[in-house]
């Protein structure tokens, strides 16, 4: 059996890495299993992607695309091109994808249209919002996908109410969660930027073009952060993306000289999970942290006005505030003030979903 692994972005990589693992293992027993690592090459940076690789033990790709940036449809029309070619020559069994990125949807389709089948790692995720490019990419990969491997039951429900066969949903738990929970030790040791004290500061994180693209919502976003920052000191480790509309809107002086709010160069996988753990909370418009401070139990205020990870709120440490500057202060001052829950952690997010889900593309 073949099967070609596709990872482009960063979240991506955090996901891969168990699945690679748990093929391996099977490997040692298995000379006609077949599996190749596809880079598409979306993140191309070393920041977002090499020094992933180095931080996760993930060998180098086996076929790098090196699409690299461009407009979505750009870059989808370049993905889907490159892939092709590649599925042509492989001939695989089975095409995996995983999360809700560009690359995700582009392979996918690719992958059906030669007749190859398609696994999907987080399906089921939504935020019901269709302005935002990862809803659509989740939901064209998830109508297109043979196997849909889902992180909690209310993706399973999601797929149920769309119409998904039933044999075709499997929960599986979260592949996230199997890294964070192999690599915690070794974040937790990564030593903090000079002058930080354990649970004394917030860390900030913001690259959702609904948040950044707009200079209206920047500003008051930071209004916001700036007044939380003079009860407690905010690292942010700044994505180019945000750091070019902060220039274009003319904040980043600003910005730059509160000594309150701490700049820093993008962060690689175990020094940020290690700043994440020493944090007394988080503030982000990330997906993915969502999911990880739950497991750590680390406040995670989330400014967006949906989220597509409902069990993080519902069981987990994750409020979800939009962009309102009075609720993210009063999420924020709340948890400073000690006012917060203990949070549970999901069902099957216990660091075995990458076996469960190699498991069962074997039985195929």
């Amino acid at each position: 059996m073949k099967f070609l692994l596709v990872a482009g972005a960063r979240p991506n990589f955090m996901k891969i890495a168990p699945i690679l693992e748990a093929f391996r293992q099977h490997q040692e027993t298995r000379p006609d299993l077949k599996v190749q690592l596809v880079h598409t090459g979306q993140h191309y940076d070393s920041k977002m992607s090499d020094s992933f690789f180095e931080d996760l033990g993930i060998p180098d790709p086996d076929i790098n695309l090196g699409v690299g940036s461009g407009s979505h449809a750009q870059q989808t029309g370049r993905v889907m091109i490159a892939f092709e070619e590649v599925c042509v020559k492989e001939r695989p069994d089975w095409v995996l994808v995983v999360g809700d990125v560009n690359s995700t949807m582009a392979c996918t389709i690719t992958a059906k249209k030669l007749g190859i089948r398609v696994a999907h790692v987080e399906a089921g995720l939504r935020s019901f919002d269709m302005t935002m490019p990862e809803e659509i990419n989740r939901l064209c990969t998830d109508v297109l996908a043979d196997l849909l491997f889902t992180t909690d039951p209310i993706a399973d429900r999601n797929l149920r109410r769309e119409g998904v066969a039933e044999e075709k949903i499997c929960f599986v738990g979260n592949t996230m969660i199997d890294t964070l929970l192999r690599h915690r030790d070794r974040a937790w040791s990564m030593p903090l930027p000079e002058g930080l004290v354990d649970r004394e500061f917030a860390v900030l994180t913001l690259h959702r073009p609904g948040n950044v693209d707009s200079c209206e919502t920047l500003t008051t976003i930071f209004g916001a952060i700036g007044e939380i920052a003079r009860h407690i000191p905010v690292v942010f480790p700044a994505h180019p993306r945000t750091i070019a509309r902060l220039k274009e809107f003319g904040l980043f002086d600003a910005l730059q000289n509160q000594q309150s709010i701490r700049m820093v160069e993008p962060l690689s996988y175990l020094p940020f999970v290690g700043l994440v753990m020493h944090s007394r909370m988080v503030l982000t418009d990330s997906g993915g942290i969502q999911e990880e401070t739950t497991v750590l139990g680390i406040p995670c205020i989330t400014m967006r006005p949906n989220t597509e990870r409902p069990i993080t709120c519902e069981l987990g440490s994750n409020i979800l505030v939009g962009t309102d500057p009075e609720r993210i202060k009063s999420a924020a001052f709340s948890v400073l003030n000690g006012s917060v829950r203990e949070p549970a952690i999901p069902e099957k997010w216990d660091g075995q979903a990458a076996p469960r889900i190699v498991d069962r593309l074997l039985a195929q």
